[in-house]
């Protein structure tokens, strides 16, 4: 099993205040100047919604879903006047676009909420690169090779914490879970993710996290990871191995895959063709292609972030 509720528990905490520190860190100039705005402007607030983006119409729409769900509310937060999405790569608008268009309008802060899982190579190295508040050369020439725009804006920039940051998945999980489960003394979880090679440590831990938690609330004996990103190579197998590791002590497995939107690449190539290489897997895995979007906590994570955010500004 993966199993690694021994991993340091403070691995999340201190880079979550490194993450924090790049608030004070300045952007360069390599990329091109933010327009003055030619009007006098009464905006103060603008909130991007900020995800990585994927080739898929269902997966871009989820998001914009989320952004339709959550504004009227937000804009009913004192300060706050505009809501953005934007996406890192692979769909538009880019966040380089969406925040010259907050430029344009002479807004004096952008709020930038990340939905993304946890922290990795995207929330560490190149959205804050991508936004001015770090340089890190690495992240810059990988950026470029990507054709990934950056730009540093004149309003005042704050980068909020990832969803792990919060209950929201554990709660999400369990819901899901439990759509799904029917003899939870018999079942075993399987949870899988996009994954991590540089931040392995906190994608684990915070599969522990879930993992344990669902299986106290349910009843479940155990769980267990998969991942299906770039570290296991985009491969299915990693899913087949750990259903199978699953099975060795339960009668089925509850597979549920924890990304943030749905794509036919992940939900139903990646992860769908593991749960198909399972044998006799109609009778032995339970498994729904679907995502942690879309999910009424999630939208209440959204207004709470902001709002904070909006309170300690215009103090």
């Amino acid at each position: 099993m993966n199993n690694n509720e021994q991993r340091n528990q403070t691995a999340r905490p201190q880079v979550l205040a490194l993450l924090l520190a790049l608030l004070f860190l300045g952007g360069c100039s390599e990329h091109k100047n933010p327009p003055l705005s030619e009007t006098k402007s009464d905006n103060d607030i603008g909130i991007l919604l900020l995800n990585h983006g994927s080739r898929s119409e269902r997966w871009r729409q989820n998001l914009l879903d989320l952004e339709r769900n959550v504004t009227d509310r937000l804009l009913a937060i004192e300060g706050i006047d505009g809501v953005r999405t934007a996406f890192m790569e692979h769909a538009t608008p880019s966040i380089a676009d969406a925040l010259e268009s907050f430029d344009r309008e002479g807004y004096r802060h952008i709020v930038v909420i990340p939905v993304f899982l946890t922290i990795g190579t995207h929330m560490f190295d190149d959205i804050p690169t991508i936004i001015g508040m770090k340089d890190n050369p690495e992240s810059i020439e990988h950026l470029k090779l990507e054709g990934i725009e950056r730009y540093t804006p004149q309003a005042k920039t704050h980068l909020a914490p990832s969803l792990d940051f919060s209950d929201l998945l554990k709660h999400n999980t369990l819901r899901r879970t439990n759509a799904l489960s029917e003899n939870p003394e018999q079942e075993g979880l399987v949870l899988v993710g996009y994954g991590s090679t540089r931040f392995d440590d906190q994608w684990s831990e915070l599969f522990d996290e879930v993992g344990s938690y669902v299986c106290r609330e349910t009843g479940i004996p155990d769980y267990t990871t998969a991942w299906c990103g770039h570290i296991a190579h985009y491969s299915p197998d990693s899913t087949t191995a750990a259903i199978n590791r699953a099975l060795e002590t339960s009668r089925r497995a509850i597979v549920i895959p924890l990304l943030v939107s749905h794509s036919e690449q992940f939900q139903i190539e990646i992860i769908g063709g593991g749960v198909s290489a399972v044998e006799n897997h109609r009778e032995r895995v339970r498994y729904k292609p679907d995502a942690i979007l879309p999910d009424p906590k999630l939208e209440e994570w959204v207004i709470e972030t902001a709002g904070t955010y909006a309170r300690n500004i215009e103090q």
